[in-house]
């Protein structure tokens, strides 16, 4: 395909996009057309039909991909698209990955590589839980795999949860070597499903917005309702160690102000939640600097709470 940012005025254009928007509008004149948004990886930009009534433009919403056909001109200085027809699309006809964000790294690597660690697993209970989610649930694995952790902030691609996930869990197994008094198998499972509530907290691209329980409960209470569903399947699972691994879960943002229900009350807790912050804030930083081409500094980022600097080392 042809992506937006490789169109010029007096192009022509035929190809498949992401409708991002579409509302109906009326000129000075009383003239009826449609204001669309089309989106690709690259970017997005605005088109006008000005026929709605046109038999070649077919019936179409928002968050449809569809086959565009018309020119592409200028007006007041940026592009836009005269739309001449439109074709709704079927799945299989798009690769979504040249529409949306997507992880830069290979999403089915990540996730063997993740399943390794669940496999490593002693803890017979531990272990079951985990495969409770992340083998048999074939509902949950499919939204894992395609689901943002954030809706911005960090990692708001698609992938963007298991990549995430994948580092915390990288942060907490070296936590483990240098600090050998963490209880290995707690503190892996625990990164590991520390956010499985977003599966449910945020809808699935193309949206990546607040669901309603996301908005009435967060991933947080989510995420440890997900894990007391699971646990109470697996006979004989101690409530103690259902009682910890929650806890780690209800208490990774650290801080109350954070959107923690608990704070780290044992040595887990405390190391997932710099795992998860750690992990948050670096790849932030490294989204801020790849979003801008400038260096030196860049000015006051309220996330960071300071004047950050844009030069790289070589």
């Amino acid at each position: 395909m042809k992506y937006l940012k490789d169109y010029n005025e007096g192009d022509r254009i035929f190809d498949i996009y992401l409708c991002k928007f579409r509302q109906s509008a009326v000129t000075k004149n009383g003239k009826s057309y449609d204001n669309v948004i089309l989106q690709d990886k690259t970017g997005t930009v605005d088109a006008k039909i000005w026929d709605p009534n046109n038999p070649g433009i077919g019936d179409f919403d928002t968050l449809d991909y569809i086959e565009v056909y018309g020119d592409v001109t200028s007006f007041q200085g940026a592009l836009q698209v005269n739309v001449k027809r439109i074709r709704k699309c079927q799945e299989g006809e798009y690769d979504p990955a040249d529409y949306l964000p997507v992880s830069s790294k290979n999403i089915e690597e990540m996730y063997r590589e993740l399943l390794g660690y669940i496999n490593a697993i002693e803890n017979k209970h531990l272990k079951r839980l985990m495969e409770a989610f992340f083998v048999d649930d074939t509902d949950f694995i499919k939204a894992f795999k395609q689901s943002s952790a954030a809706k911005t902030v960090h990692h708001g691609f698609v992938g963007g949860l298991l990549e995430h996930t994948l580092g915390v869990t990288k942060l907490c197994d070296y936590y483990c070597t240098a600090y050998p008094l963490l209880k290995k198998d707690l503190l892996i499972s625990a990164a590991i499903c520390h956010d499985i509530g977003k599966t449910k907290e945020l809808s699935l691209f193309p949206e990546n917005d607040y669901t309603e329980d996301g908005q009435f409960l967060g991933h947080i209470v989510m995420g440890t309702e997900m894990i007391g569903e699971k646990i109470r399947k697996i006979d004989g699972f101690p409530a103690l160690l259902a009682a910890e691994l929650k806890h780690c879960i209800l208490a990774h943002h650290g801080e109350y102000e954070f959107g923690s229900p608990k704070k780290p009350a044992i040595i887990e807790a405390v190391a997932l939640n710099f795992a998860d912050n750690t992990d948050a804030k670096i790849q932030t930083f490294t989204e801020i600097l790849n979003g801008t081409a400038e260096t030196g500094w860049l000015g006051y980022n309220r996330l960071f709470e300071s004047n950050l600097r844009g030069t790289r080392l070589e």
